[in-house]
């Protein structure tokens, strides 16, 4: 498990797609290992804690980071700052406060469209619109299919202008067996955007070689 190697804190935006478990579980491996978070939540977020697992989520940012790392499963360890979606004078909205970049997971198909179209109505759009101005890594998990026509030129437009696009697509080659592992491995490949290894993951070694021909 790799160590962070700057005190450039990384940006986590969670939209209001289905999926919180991304989210979790990605703010649960990068504490454990000492990363440094602004986690910016949108106002859907509120509504998607509550539809999915019938949580309330707090609004205040002391009260949001205790209720993050409790669904982290992390209570200390790393360095958590929570910022209220409506904050649009926060650090993360300057392109004067450094960071590693930005994840945005999971990435709904409104927030997508109004990136591709430069707004900024909220804090973690400002947040993610800084990243591409300032020609740093933006990374965004769209969680939706099927994909329309409109979806695609958005997204395609982002990646011309620099974010990376991973779908919240697993694998199976690491013959998963939980939920978690499907997740972690999506979670796993968004992090390698960033060059961050900090997720024990079963990796692809090629194919094995062939015993018989009657296993083939």
């Amino acid at each position: 498990m790799t160590s962070p190697s700057s005190p450039r804190p990384l940006i986590l935006g969670v939209s209001g797609a289905s999926g919180l478990i991304y989210a979790v579980r990605m703010l649960k491996f990068l504490l454990e290992a000492d990363y440094a978070i602004d986690l910016v939540a949108s106002k859907s977020t509120y509504m998607v804690w509550q539809a999915e697992q019938n949580i309330r989520m707090p609004v205040e940012g002391e009260q949001q980071e205790q209720f993050w790392r409790q669904q982290a499963g992390v209570e200390t360890g790393g360095k958590l700052r929570c910022h209220p979606w409506g904050d649009v004078g926060a650090t993360v909205a300057s392109g004067s406060f450094r960071t590693l970049g930005m994840v945005v997971i999971p990435c709904s198909m409104s927030t997508v469209a109004k990136l591709a179209a430069g707004l900024s109505s909220d804090l973690l759009e400002r947040a993610a619109d800084v990243q591409l101005k300032e020609g740093r890594k933006l990374v965004l998990v769209p969680r939706e299919t099927p994909f329309s026509l409109i979806h695609l030129r958005n997204l395609t437009a982002l990646a011309e202008a620099g974010a990376r696009i991973v779908p919240a697509i697993p694998a199976w080659y690491h013959h998963p067996q939980t939920i978690e592992d499907l997740v972690d491995f999506v979670v796993a490949r968004v992090l390698d955007q960033f060059d961050i290894d900090c997720i024990p993951l079963k990796r692809w070694e090629g194919h094995l070689e062939k015993t018989s021909d009657s296993e083939v």
